[in-house]
């Protein structure tokens, strides 16, 4: 056991939890930009369309880059961590005259720190969405198909979602810990589980199942922060994680992909099914073992490309489809027409090695895109996703 096993809250920055916010974008960017094709439809119309469809076998990849679960892991870790000043990690005695006076002083700094991390939001996605409103106008102006305009005003705005379940399970963080304190993880992320399972059943509203299923990698993060990771089972995790992901897929017929596929009648993605969760788990557990087997990643300070990922965590997050519709936009007009691996149907591997070969360069546009319009990046040490 460790010294951040320990004292998790107080013994220092957990950089672990850095490479996993890292490989989460990574992932989510990645996956995305592998799986979201766009062809030329009826009236010259452009329409989603995903290589899962045409090759089916491929879904047990998307299982990689359905990292979701980590990025709110992660985000549960940070808020966790820092939210209860003074107090050991999973202290469970009354807390003294002195505690509460020094938990009342940082509840009243840590205020102006949340409008400050809301402000942050604000400016990217006002941005954002300022943008693509006069590209949209533009398009309409100059006659471009209705279907086309819809397809790239969901692709942009598709990140979005992240948000709303992330920041109220932020505003939830300060209870959330207490009770972890006070009665550890595993019941608090029981109700979560029961409410998703509702949902996939017909029992709940579809909406509930948003909220209840990220809230279940957000408890675990967070009880890693107050207790250590030698509070989780991590085995059972990924057992329990695994076991349910096959018995969903061969008994109760859930889909074998992790992500939407267009023209299917159900994802395991929007919203959150019982398969998401148990992924999540499964890869929290995964991440347990291997942080606590290599041990380097707790000391030191993480590389370069793990730091400037993490600081750089929202934008890439929120601009990374505009990159992609962006990128296949202007490489259309240049070739007057379909672009292979771009704005192609993606029916076989040769679409895959295409894309494939497209993704560095979309990368490289994606960085420039942020150096430029979010150049605070470079010197941030803190924002809405790395706490």
């Amino acid at each position: 056991m460790t010294t951040t096993d320990l004292h998790p809250v107080t013994a220092g920055r957990d950089h672990s939890i850095d490479v996993v916010r890292a490989i989460a974008v990574v992932g989510v960017v990645g996956g995305h930009w592998l799986v979201t094709g766009l062809v030329i439809g009826d009236g010259g119309a452009w329409h989603q369309a995903s290589p899962l469809r045409a090759m089916p076998g491929l879904a047990p990849v998307s299982w990689f880059f359905q990292t979701l679960a980590l990025l709110f892991f992660a985000g549960g870790f940070g808020a966790g961590r820092r939210r209860d000043p003074g107090s050991g990690a999973g202290r469970r005695s009354r807390p003294g005259p002195f505690a509460l006076s020094a938990y009342r002083q940082h509840h009243s700094e840590a205020a102006p720190r949340r409008r400050g991390a809301l402000r942050k939001l604000a400016l990217p996605v006002a941005v954002l969405l300022a943008g693509w409103a006069v590209v949209l106008l533009v398009a309409t102006l100059a006659d471009v198909p209705w279907g086309t305009r819809r397809t790239i005003a969901m692709l942009v705005i598709s990140p979005l979602w992240f948000l709303l379940p992330y920041l109220a399970l932020r505003a939830v963080t300060q209870p959330l810990a207490r009770a972890v304190d006070r009665v550890g993880p595993l019941p608090l992320v029981a109700p979560g589980i029961a409410l998703v399972a509702l949902s996939d059943a017909g029992l709940a509203p579809l909406w509930l199942a948003v909220p209840a299923a990220w809230s279940v990698p957000w408890i675990l993060g967070i009880a890693v922060a107050r207790r250590g990771r030698s509070s989780l089972p991590a085995r059972t995790l990924i057992v329990a994680g695994v076991a349910a992901m096959a018995a969903l897929v061969l008994i109760l017929d859930y889909p074998a992909s992790a992500v939407g596929v267009p023209g299917d009648g159900r994802s395991n993605l929007s919203p959150p099914s019982l398969f998401a969760v148990a992924l999540g788990l499964a890869q929290i557990g995964l991440y347990l073992i291997i942080a606590g087997r290599a041990g380097r990643l707790d000391r030191g300070s993480p590389n370069g490309v793990v730091r400037s990922l993490n600081r750089a965590a929202l934008p890439i997050y929120l601009g990374h489809q505009s990159v992609l519709v962006a990128t296949t936009g202007v490489a259309a007009l240049i070739a007057g027409g379909p672009v292979n691996g771009l704005l192609s149907a993606p029916t076989g591997p040769h679409w895959i090695i295409t894309r494939l070969a497209w993704l560095p360069f979309l990368a490289l546009v994606l960085a420039g895109l942020i150096r430029v319009a979010w150049p605070t990046t470079r010197r941030s040490r803190g924002g809405l996703v790395r706490d």
